[in-house]
């Protein structure tokens, strides 16, 4: 009975045990021998990716409105410093966003595919951005949330969480256990979905090349060099800030941060490398005031990274169905992915959930993200290590360019 059970739990027990991003891979590799082997016949085989998008949809405006909530109301900053870091994160992640749609308006990775959008619904809208903008501010406290609606529901999230700040001893206390219960709980379903990602990639790839061929993922190969070009300028503007605005200089901060970079690549977390990259921090001399506020203030709210991939994923989506989006929809697409990498720290596989909410914005079809989750695995661990990097450039910046040991009389102020 024991050596059945054992057996016919072993095959699950193993898959399980697998890294997504190699679970993934595999479903890649049926996928493609599927739809090479049974073309058109495989209509029907995308309905797991639908599925799981759609239930990604449902869970991403109360995973961001649970996450900003949280941060705001455990955020100890204040004063001149708390300016100042919102300040720089505002301006990191903004960069990031214009040098993601650039490069993407530049090379147009997009055009090397040719997609029939998958009906009336996915037209993007057409207006100025003011029109737009209004369109995604809530009329309505719970419509945010049942439209997907991200700016909606990141302004809802910074009202509470604000007004929360207000709350004193058991209330606030019982209040952020509240908050930290609900999302667990989310996580917890999120981490459930995401399971069944490598089954919406196997039949997503097999759809497509049943029916299109390896047209889309020439372009997607594109996509991925456009992304890494774009990683790339991002974090060349990182360095040259840490240069010209801190006492460090940017070949003693990669040297210094050489594990928490390959703990970022390898895990795909920066929350989890968090602790990790404060350390090093402190170790290369910063301030502990600095090292806390960039490192571990500062991760809850600067993903730039992933902001700068999901304005580039939309636009490379528009570009594969034929869309042109105007300037007033770019602009669309730079704040609501601002504001839903907002919500991003700490939640797993943030690019894939927020994502949703980006496209829902300007009215992309959702179902092509799982397109993207072919390479997803890979570029979120590029993105992560961005992720990481701002957050170091931001400490770099907030110490300044005199170092702590060079002025007595700043010893101590962290």
């Amino acid at each position: 009975m024991v050596a059945t059970n054992s057996v016919g739990g072993g095959p699950l027990r193993a898959w399980s045990r697998l890294p997504l991003y190699a679970r993934i891979l595999a479903g890649l590799v049926l996928g493609v021998a599927a739809g090479v082997v049974l073309g058109p016949s495989t209509q029907g085989f995308d309905v797991p990716a639908k599925l799981v998008l759609r239930v990604l949809g449902a869970l991403a405006p109360v995973i961001v409105l649970l996450a900003v909530v949280n941060a705001l109301m455990t955020a100890e900053v204040a004063g001149k410093a708390g300016r100042r870091l919102a300040t720089l994160l505002v301006t990191n992640t903004l960069v990031a966003i214009v040098v993601g749609l650039g490069v993407a308006n530049l090379v147009q990775p997009g055009t090397h595919a040719n997609l029939k959008p998958p009906g009336e619904a996915s037209r993007a809208p057409h207006g100025d951005f003011v029109t737009l903008l209004i369109d995604n501010v809530p009329d309505s406290f719970l419509r945010p949330l049942v439209e997907n609606k991200v700016i909606g529901v990141v302004l809802i999230a910074l009202a509470i969480g604000v007004a929360a700040r207000y709350a004193e001893g058991e209330r606030r206390e019982l209040l952020e256990n509240a908050v930290g219960v609900a999302f667990d709980v989310v996580l917890r379903i999120l981490h459930w979905t995401i399971a069944l990602v490598p089954l919406a990639v196997f039949g997503k790839v097999a759809t497509i090349i049943g029916h299109a061929g390896f047209a889309p993922f020439k372009a997607l190969g594109a996509f991925v060099l456009a992304v890494l070009l774009a990683l790339a300028i991002q974090l060349a503007y990182y360095l040259a800030r840490i240069r010209l605005q801190s006492w460090l200089r940017p070949v003693q901060v990669l040297r210094g941060l050489r594990d928490a970079i390959v703990m970022a690549f390898s895990t795909a977390s920066s929350t989890a490398t968090m602790p990790v990259t404060y350390e090093r921090l402190k170790i290369l001399g910063l301030r502990e005031g600095s090292a806390s506020l960039g490192a571990l203030v500062g991760s809850n709210f600067n993903n730039d990274g992933t902001a700068l991939y999901e304005a580039m994923s939309a636009l490379f989506v528009a570009q594969m169905l034929g869309h042109h989006l105007s300037l007033g929809e770019q602009m669309l697409i730079v704040l609501t992915s601002m504001v839903a990498s907002v919500g991003a720290a700490g939640i797993p596989e943030a690019g894939l959930v927020t994502m949703t909410l980006v496209f829902t914005a300007v009215r992309l079809p959702t179902e092509y993200i799982a397109l993207l989750l072919t390479v997803d695995w890979f570029l979120d661990r590029c993105r992560t290590v961005i992720n990481l990097m701002g957050d170091v450039s931001v400490a770099c910046v907030l110490d300044g360019k005199v170092r702590a040991e060079a002025a007595p009389e700043l010893r101590g102020a962290g």
